[in-house]
C-alpha cells in the first residue's frame, strides 16, 4: 500500500500540520511526521479539507454526451476538489428505474475519479403523474435515497405527498426543485426592476416560496425529510428558517453563482447568465450569503448544468438554462464567504463536505481530517488569484458565467480514498 505525506498543510485553515496517507486511510495527523518510502507534498501552508461533496450535480450520461458524461463530469469534480457527487436524474432515459441508476452507479464506479451516487426521479419521467420504482432504486446496487425531478417541479401535492411518505419508510429524502409552473410560463429571468426595463417574462420569487411553503408543511404533515434544491430569494430563507424553528425536518442548498450573481447581468443579454431558477437581486444575493453562515441554508451545491456551445450561442429566449460550476465552486466560496469573514475554513468543510454527505448519505465522505478517517481529501492554494479560462476546463461544457472574471484559491490536489485524482493542478 502507497504512503504519501502531506507537510505542513493548515488542516481546515488552522496551524500548519502534517498528514500521513497510508493505503486508503489517514494514519495520522501531527508536526514533524516522518515515513520511510512515502511520498512527500509540500504543501507550504495551503488549506487541507475534507474531499468536497455535491449534492447536485447534472452528469449528462446516459443520453446527452455531448454535454457531459459521467467520465468528464467526474473528472471536473476531481479538478473542483470533490471527492462525492450525487447525479440527478433529469437524463435520456430518465433516471427512474432501478436500471438507469445501476448504470450511472457503474460507470462513476468504472472511471475512479470520484464516487458517483446517482438521484432518483421521483416521477415516472419526470412528468409529476405517476411515482417512479423508489423502492427498487433504493435497493438497486446504487442504494438511492435521494429522490428529485430537478429540472421539474412536483407540483401536484397529492404526489409530493405520496413520495415523502414513501421515502420515510427507508430514510430517504425528496429533493425538491421548488418552482409553481403557472406562475413561471414564458418566464425568462427574475422579475423585478430589470426584466420591466429589458421587457423579458418575470420569474417572480413567490413561484419558488409558495412551493417551499406547502412542502415544508407537507413534510411536517407525514413525519419525512424534503430538501429545498438551489435556494433563491430572501423570502425562501425566512420560510426555511420558520420551518427549522418548528422542527421540520427540512434541508436546504445554495448554489456559488446564486452567491455571487445578480439579475443586473441579464442587462448584457449574455445567455451564460440564463439559469434556473434565475440569479436574483442584491438584496437576496445578501440574505443567501447570512443564511448559510447562520446554517439556516445547509450547504452549497453547485447545480453543474454543463450544455454544448449551440445551446448557450444563440438569442436569450432560445438558450438553455444553466451552468457549469464544478471546477469553480470551491473559488466562489471563498471569495463570497471565507474573504468576506462570514465563513472559515472550518466552516467550508462543513457546508461543502460534512452536511452534503450527511445528507445524501454518503458514508466515508465528510468525514474529520484525522487519524484512522478515509483519505479523501483536498488540498487548496488559498493565495492564488487567476482569471478564469474555460478553455481549461475538463468539463465537457464551457458555459461558465465567471470566464475572464478573477477568481481566488485553486484545488492542487484531490485525494479519493488515498489515491491522488488531481496533482499539481492536473488530473492524475
Amino acid at each position: 500500500m502507497s504512503k504519501i505525506l502531506i507537510r505542513g498543510a493548515k488542516v481546515l485553515g488552522g496551524e500548519p500540520q502534517d498528514v500521513l496517507i497510508d493505503g486508503d486511510t489517514i494514519a495520522a495527523v501531527g508536526t514533524g511526521l516522518s515515513a520511510e518510502g512515502a511520498e512527500v507534498v509540500e504543501a507550504d501552508g495551503k488549506v487541507l479539507l475534507p474531499g468536497l461533496v455535491d449534492l447536485h450535480t447534472h452528469l449528462r450520461e446516459p443520453g446527452r454526451e455531448d454535454s457531459e458524461t459521467v467520465l468528464t463530469g467526474t473528472r471536473a469534480a476531481a479538478s473542483g476538489g470533490f471527492t462525492a457527487v450525487f447525479a440527478m436524474a433529469n437524463t435520456f432515459p430518465v433516471a427512474d428505474t432501478a436500471g438507469v441508476v445501476e448504470q450511472v452507479y457503474r460507470l462513476g464506479q468504472q472511471h475512479g475519479y470520484c464516487d458517483v451516487q446517482p438521484i432518483g426521479a421521483v416521477t415516472v419521467g419526470l412528468e409529476g403523474k405517476k411515482l417512479a420504482e423508489l423502492g427498487a432504486m433504493h435497493e438497486s446496487a446504487a442504494g438511492v435515497t435521494v429522490f428529485s425531478d430537478d429540472g421539474k417541479c412536483v407540483d401536484d401535492a397529492v404526489i409530493m405527498r405520496r413520495a415523502l411518505e414513501y421515502v420515510k419508510a427507508f430514510g430517504g429524502v425528496v429533493a425538491q426543485h421548488a418552482q409553481e409552473p403557472r406562475l413561471t410560463e414564458g418566464a425568462q429571468m427574475n422579475e423585478g426592476v430589470v426584466s420591466a426595463e429589458l421587457g423579458l417574462g418575470g420569474w417572480p420569487a413567490v413561484a419558488e416560496e409558495s412551493i417551499i411553503a406547502r412542502d415544508v408543511l407537507l413534510a411536517e404533515h407525514v413525519g419525512s425529510r424534503v430538501h429545498i434544491c438551489h435556494l433563491s430569494t430572501a423570502g425562501s430563507v425566512e420560510i426555511v428558517r420558520w420551518a427549522k424553528s418548528r422542527g421540520i425536518d427540512v434541508t436546504a442548498e445554495v448554489t456559488p453563482h446564486h452567491l455571487l450573481l445578480t439579475d443586473k447581468l441579464v442587462r448584457t443579454y449574455n445567455p451564460v447568465f440564463k439559469v434556473n431558477p434565475p440569479l436574483r437581486t442584491e438584496k437576496d444575493v445578501m440574505a443567501l450569503r447570512e443564511a448559510l453562515a447562520d446554517g439556516t441554508i445547509d450547504i452549497v451545491a453547485t447545480d453543474h448544468a454543463p450544455h454544448p456551445h449551440e445551446d448557450k450561442d444563440c438569442e436569450w429566449a432560445a438558450a438553455a438554462m444553466g451552468m457549469v460550476g464544478l471546477e469553480t465552486a470551491l473559488s466562489v466560496v471563498q471569495q463570497t464567504m471565507v474573504e468576506t469573514g462570514l465563513l472559515d475554513w472550518a466552516g467550508v468543510a462543513d457546508r461543502m463536505s460534512a452536511k452534503p454527505a450527511r445528507i445524501g448519505g454518503a458514508t466515508g465522505h465528510g468525514r474529520p481530517v484525522s487519524e484512522g478517517e478515509p483519505a479523501n481529501l483536498t488540498l487548496v492554494d488559498t493565495a492564488y488569484r487567476g482569471d478564469v479560462d474555460p478553455a481549461g476546463f475538463a468539463s465537457r461544457s464551457r458555459n461558465t458565467p465567471y470566464e475572464g472574471r478573477e477568481l481566488p484559491g485553486r484545488v492542487t490536489h484531490t485525494w479519493l480514498r488515498g489515491k491522488a485524482t488531481l496533482v499539481d493542478g492536473k488530473l492524475a
